[in-house]
């Protein structure tokens, strides 16, 4: 299919879900780094995404802090997008691995909040109740491939929860500077942000590491780029009541990495997972697909 002739939507679902695979990636590179010190792994992940972003920056001749009127904007999306890293690694380093991860999930929901919220993105009744039905059908998929027990400690499951409402903020922040910064200048500005705001602790907690685990840093931080790249693409394309269900492909990709690299094969609760959650996004693809034909019509009407 010729990219260039894709609809907006269509092209953000793509980048959106581009950027899950990224992710999915990353972390199981974070994954065979070994026992490292959570900060240490956020800078080396943050790391290579400064340095792509800040060619990409200066070969374009944008701005490396973006514009005045958006100081601020990218100021929120960094803070958020680095608060939700720490909080989501707090609750890792304390919870059962799944509850934190489902936690962390909810994400694509407080998106589609905010989104209506505060950028004032808003749905017909049909599109609604379609977008309704599909996060829903997705949280129970996720649900079924997680299997959270919600033995939960107080403090901890904040943590977690909060780290998918201010990973949800910063979406949401991406979203709003769509169209008034470049996604270079964007994905610079955080990862700039979150290397620097990261570092001390880093240095506190610095644990020595051998070639491999620098190479699977490296090569986390070259997966978070695609994934860092892809999201902020994705919002800049399409509306997040259109494409933040896609995120729930992360788990399919996660998937799909465990069997091959670490040689989990899943168990019959979560294939069951993954067929929901297939069929949520491919029911939100099909009915994104109707509008972009009766928007078409409308433009040539």
């Amino acid at each position: 299919m010729n990219f260039s002739k894709m609809s907006n939507r269509s092209k953000g679902i793509t980048f959106m879900i581009a950027s899950s695979c990224g992710f999915a990636m990353m972390s199981a590179f974070v994954k065979l780094s070994g026992d490292l010190p959570s900060f240490q792994k956020t800078v080396f992940r943050n790391l290579v995404a400064v340095a792509v972003s800040l060619v990409l920056v200066i070969k374009k001749k944008e701005s490396l802090v973006g514009k005045k009127e958006n100081r601020m904007r990218l100021i929120m999306r960094s803070t958020f997008g680095t608060l939700g890293i720490w909080f989501n690694y707090y609750a890792i380093d304390r919870l059962v691995l799944s509850d934190a991860n489902m936690l962390n999930k909810l994400s694509p929901f407080f998106v589609i909040i905010f989104s209506t919220l505060f950028l004032k993105e808003r749905m017909k009744p049909k599109q609604a109740r379609v977008v309704t039905i599909s996060c829903i059908l997705a949280f129970i998929g996720a649900l079924f491939v997680i299997k959270p027990t919600f033995n939960l400690e107080a403090i901890p499951a904040l943590a977690g929860l909060m780290g998918g409402v201010t990973a949800a903020a910063a979406y949401t922040c991406v979203r709003s500077l769509s169209g008034k910064e470049s996604p270079d200048t964007i994905v610079f500005f955080f990862s700039a942000f979150s290397t620097i705001a990261s570092l001390p602790m880093m240095i506190m907690t610095y644990k020595p590491m051998s070639m491999l685990q620098l190479t699977y840093l490296i090569l986390a931080g070259a997966c978070a780029s695609i994934g860092q790249f892809g999201v902020t693409f994705a919002y800049k394309y399409a509306q997040a009541k259109e494409i933040s269900i896609f995120d729930y492909t992360n788990i399919l990709f996660s998937a799909v990495i465990s069997i091959i690299v670490f040689n989990v094969i899943p168990d019959g609760m979560s294939i069951i997972g993954y067929i929901v959650i297939f069929a949520a996004s491919f029911y939100m693809f099909r009915f994104n697909k109707n509008l972009d034909k009766i928007d078409k019509k409308v433009k040539e009407a």
